[in-house]
């Protein structure tokens, strides 16, 4: 009797429909739990065991902060308000309705949320792209100039024999 399961057999079109979704923005888990997908274990096993695979998956996993800076956009352009009719009478153009736009302040919280967390994967994703922007600067007290200081200490005969040595005595 043939056991009904998830694919655990590594194949090349396996492999690049779940690296085509992950560029796309999928996560590997939500993936994994469809039915006809393979375990998540599964797919970290091919990431240890196959090399190809995890150079392809590495690459892809950068790609994909591609589609986070996309839905941010989409995200951000979203409509976060209602419409009501107006409270208060107006006079309106022939065919048209008085309309009050009022923001929905509990969309707008949750897509800052939503806009925050793809902003935070895609700076781990593509940190030199999407990540912060880490400035050092060196200074020496009160913000003036770093003072070197070398003290070498030779005794009389040393110095003399080491010109002597350098060809310079």
């Amino acid at each position: 009797m043939a056991e009904v399961g998830r694919p655990s057999l590594y194949t090349e079109e396996l492999a690049d429909h779940i690296l085509e979704r992950i560029v796309q923005g999928e996560s590997l888990r939500a993936m994994c739990s469809e039915d006809g997908m393979p375990a998540i274990s599964s797919v970290f096993k091919w990431l240890a065991e196959k090399p190809g695979f995890s150079d392809k998956y590495a690459m892809a996993k950068e790609e994909q902060a591609e589609a986070f800076a996309d839905e941010i956009v989409a995200i951000s352009d979203e409509e976060c308000t209602m419409v009501r009719a107006s409270k208060h009478p107006t006079v309106a153009k022939e065919g048209e309705e008085d309309l009050e736009v009022v923001f929905d302040s509990t969309a707008v919280a949750r897509n800052r949320l939503r806009v925050d967390a793809r902003k935070w994967v895609a700076s781990k994703l593509k940190p030199k792209k999407y990540g912060e922007r880490v400035q050092q600067e060196l200074s020496g007290p009160d913000g003036g100039p770093i003072q070197h200081e070398a003290n070498i200490t030779l005794e009389p005969g040393d110095a003399y024999r080491r010109l002597l040595d350098a060809g310079l005595g």
